[in-house]
């Protein structure tokens, strides 16, 4: 019904930037808040940052004043841009969104497949 791809995974060096994207598509009748987790090795899965359908934004404070998190509402996106990154930030990033599928039905979350980010020298 509804489908997530991210993009924009990759290796980095500590220091840089990457900038992940994941869009949101299939029966969409309304998407509330859209967000990022990741999980690294060994670990749970963390929540990174969310936004609301308003733009209201929240971030781990792990990851505040490097990470930027935005959405495009007519595009159903959502981005990360993740500066400064060190290799703690290394994991898999998931996305997600908050979706009714139709008038009427309650709203439920979907995710996307995972993006890997590598933060080493």
């Amino acid at each position: 019904q509804v489908q997530l791809v991210e993009s924009g995974g990759g290796l980095v060096q500590p220091g840089g930037s990457l900038r992940l994207s994941c869009a949101a598509s299939g029966t969409i009748f309304s998407i509330a808040s859209m967000g990022w987790y990741r999980q690294a090795p060994g670990k749970q899965r963390e929540l990174v940052a969310t936004i609301s359908s308003t733009g209201s934004t929240n971030y781990a404070d792990s990851v505040k004043g490097r990470f930027t998190i935005s959405r495009d509402n007519a595009e159903n996106t959502v981005y990360l841009q993740m500066n400064s990154l060190k290799p703690e930030d290394t994991a898999v990033y998931y996305c997600y969104a908050n979706v009714r599928t139709l008038r009427g039905f309650p709203h439920r979350d979907y995710w996307g497949q995972g993006t890997q980010v590598t933060v080493s020298s």
